[in-house]
């Protein structure tokens, strides 16, 4: 088990044979975990990242250690030339995609510029899925990944390190929503996956440093937060289960977002 030993694979060995997936931002995290699921379930994997190179391959190199498949290749969602590279190579090398698991996000990075999370969060992500749907077979699916700040932005308040991030990624839900229809059309399932605060993500970090006690506050709040395994089992499992009436999973309670 390459996640952890505390989380076992929501997914049977063998269940995922013969299918191909691409989880974006898979180098660390949650899309590390996922894609890691998938590979261990027989999934021929492709593990997206932007920078973060060497990860990716020791990634690749331990996935494919443990018997599993696993290719590796670098695009900035934001850039068209780059996601046409992403696309080709993907087509290259799988001929097409099973399961797209649209989990690349940011918006809190220092040093980007003032409209980056939104050409991250909305644009990048409805640009990425119209560029891969030439290789979403009939049956495949599709996942995009967001939090409970964000999917419930519009009614309940969140913090404000966190809001610009919010407000992008529920325009990206929004937008990618809109496009059901057009997937549907096609035989192409869509989820959205929405959790609360996950420890040990990017996130968590970068707010915490800018809010100094804000993920113990949110925890204190929820509970329990769900740390990057156990999300990951979910994301992992949306991408395979029933998809839900209003095309969302929700991860752990969200009984005080839905009563604002």
């Amino acid at each position: 088990m390459l996640v952890s030993d505390t989380v076992s694979n929501p997914l049977a060995p063998g269940s995922l044979s013969g299918k191909r997936a691409l989880v974006t931002g898979s180098s660390r995290g949650i899309g590390a975990d996922t894609a890691t699921y998938f590979a261990e379930a027989g999934a021929r994997v492709a593990i997206n990242y932007r920078n973060k190179e060497a990860r990716a391959l020791k990634l690749v190199a331990q996935l494919e250690e443990a018997g599993g498949s696993a290719i590796a290749i670098g695009a900035d969602l934001t850039e068209p030339v780059s996601v046409r590279g992403l696309v080709e190579a993907v087509r290259e090398e799988f001929g097409g995609v099973d399961i797209l698991v649209l989990n690349a996000s940011g918006g809190m990075e220092s040093g980007m510029a003032e409209d980056y999370a939104m050409k991250l969060n909305r644009d990048a992500q409805v640009g990425f899925l119209t560029a891969m749907l030439p290789l979403l077979d009939h049956g495949s699916r599709v996942v995009f990944v967001t939090s409970h700040q964000a999917h419930f932005i519009k009614t309940v308040e969140t913090m404000p390190e966190y809001l610009p991030v919010a407000l992008s990624k529920r325009a990206g839900e929004d937008a990618l929503r809109d496009l059901i229809p057009q997937l549907e059309s096609r035989g192409i399932g869509f989820v959205v996956v929405s959790g609360d605060m996950i420890e040990g993500t990017i996130t968590a970090t970068l707010l915490q440093r800018a809010n100094p006690g804000a993920i113990e506050a949110r925890k204190e709040a929820a509970g329990r937060l769900y740390n990057v395994g156990e999300f990951a089992a979910e994301v992992a499992l949306a991408a395979v289960e029933p998809i839900p009436a209003d095309h969302t999973r929700y991860v752990g309670d969200v009984s005080d977002f839905q009563r604002s």
